[in-house]
């Protein structure tokens, strides 16, 4: 049998937001099966950030073999070597168009597709959630939103982040999935996840109560949005 192939999209991720909200952290390494999982970070999108190298380490190297993919200064780390031999791969935000190029300079999107292939769970937040998809809204090109295409494939559609979080993300999205410019698809608020199992929908889940994900396709001109069953991973109040 063909090993289950699983990808996290997140909206926009506690990572950084919320250090101390675990949960969809402890959901996605949950998806290894493994107690100490092996699991890299790719911060390529926020340009090998420091401080968000750190801040990954805070949070994983307690539960997880942890590292990390540089690919500004790259060394002697053989980048497909490195992401092969993981359980989890963790792709962070930043300028989505400016990840692709490179990780297209260095092999990553071909390596990423047979990480997938073998069962490694992917999984990101923001450019880390959109690249995953075939097209999605960016702001990679300054600071109006537009479409990007020619992003990774590996699932249909589009996908936007940021939903509830920047005022500009629902309309915009809404207005180019309606246009024909961008596919239908997802979109996730902060703090909420697309769970695919292959190209389904196994689930959508959030760390925050009031979190969702949606559904947006085109019908008749117009965006319709259809909000998924959303479950909250903690504990609701009573």
């Amino acid at each position: 049998m063909a090993p289950e192939r699983n990808i996290l999209a997140i909206g926009g991720s506690e990572f950084r937001t919320e250090p101390l909200n675990p949960l969809l952290d402890d959901y996605l390494l949950g998806l290894t099966g493994k107690h100490r999982p092996r699991v890299c970070f790719v911060p390529t999108a926020g340009g090998d950030d420091a401080a968000s190298v750190r801040l990954f380490y805070d949070l994983f190297a307690r539960r997880s073999d942890a590292t990390w993919l540089p690919l500004f200064n790259r060394g002697r780390v053989a980048p497909r070597d490195l992401l092969l031999e993981q359980d989890l791969i963790y792709v962070g935000g930043g300028n989505t168009a400016n990840m692709l190029a490179i990780w297209r300079l260095h092999g990553v999107d071909t390596t990423l597709r047979e990480a997938w292939d073998r069962g490694i769970v992917l999984a990101g937040w923001s450019a880390g959630a959109i690249c995953w998809f075939e097209s999605g809204v960016t702001d990679s090109f300054g600071p109006d939103l537009g479409p990007l295409d020619a992003m990774l494939g590996f699932l249909p559609g589009s996908f936007c982040p940021h939903y509830d979080a920047e005022e500009r993300r629902r309309p915009t999205y809404e207005r180019l999935v309606a246009e024909g410019r961008l596919p239908g698809g997802w979109a996730a608020d902060d703090g909420a996840a697309v769970h695919f199992a292959g190209d389904r929908v196994e689930a959508a889940v959030s760390s925050r109560p009031a979190a969702r994900a949606y559904r947006i396709e085109a019908k008749d001109g117009r965006a319709t949005e259809t909000a998924l069953e959303t479950r909250f991973l903690g504990r609701s109040r009573s």
